[in-house]
């Protein structure tokens, strides 16, 4: 099935699967039901099912799935194993527990570069790296040819970045910053992450009557 018919509440929920199918194997699962794995996850069988159908047939009738290969399939989906180049642009709170935290080789990214414009925290470490000069990334990029980019710098300076960003080459963007890179690139990927909005979102899934799909999953 094409992608961009693939809603994105299924994709969304990929991660889940492939997390919690981990958690699984750890434990010592090897083959499960599309059942047990509903009442694990708190979905419905049928759901787990229509999600797994949009992506081709993983498990057996009457025999459910093996656990280490469904994961592999999803991963594969996913895109685990590309190790895509990305690079980290502010290092400020947000930047730094991303940089140091945040686990990319087993989310299909590898974290090849930080910069930032700030000579208090240029040549410092964050993770594994050394935070560059923003003034080097032209140069940077032509040399190791980043992919993707994590922006968490103010607004007034994304619009000037991600245009750099995008003429080296740059065609996915996880985009903390509120503003809109589709605007002027429709072409780009960019997964926006937006946590007072998110918040907000919670109040409102806490607040509401009516419960719908997208604050339970």
């Amino acid at each position: 099935m094409s992608k961009d018919i693939i809603s994105k509440s299924v994709i969304k929920r990929l991660p889940r699967y492939y997390r919690f199918l981990g958690e699984l194997e750890e434990g010592g699962y090897v083959r499960i039901s599309s059942r047990e794995l509903a009442e694990k996850m708190g979905l419905t069988a049928s759901q787990i099912r229509q999600d797994f159908n949009c992506f081709g047939e993983f498990g057996q009738q009457g025999y459910g799935y093996n656990v280490k290969e469904l994961r592999i399939q999803i991963g594969n989906i996913l895109g685990i194993e590309n190790k895509n180049p990305m690079i980290l642009v502010g290092t400020g709170n947000l930047g730094m527990a991303i940089a140091s935290h945040l686990d990319f080789t087993n989310r299909g990214f590898e974290l090849v570069g930080i910069f930032d414009s700030n000579s208090e925290v240029i040549g410092k470490s964050a993770g594994e790296l050394i935070v560059r000069d923003v003034a080097e990334i032209d140069k940077f990029c032509i040399e190791k040819k980043p992919v993707a980019a994590i922006l968490c710098i103010p607004k007034n300076a994304a619009e000037k970045i991600s245009d750099k960003l995008i003429s080296h080459g740059v065609k996915a963007f996880w985009n903390f910053t509120h503003y809109d890179i589709r605007l002027n690139h429709p072409d780009v990927i960019v997964e926006n992450v937006h946590l007072g909005d998110s918040l907000t979102v919670l109040s409102y899934c806490l607040n509401c009557d009516d419960k719908n799909e997208d604050c339970i999953i």
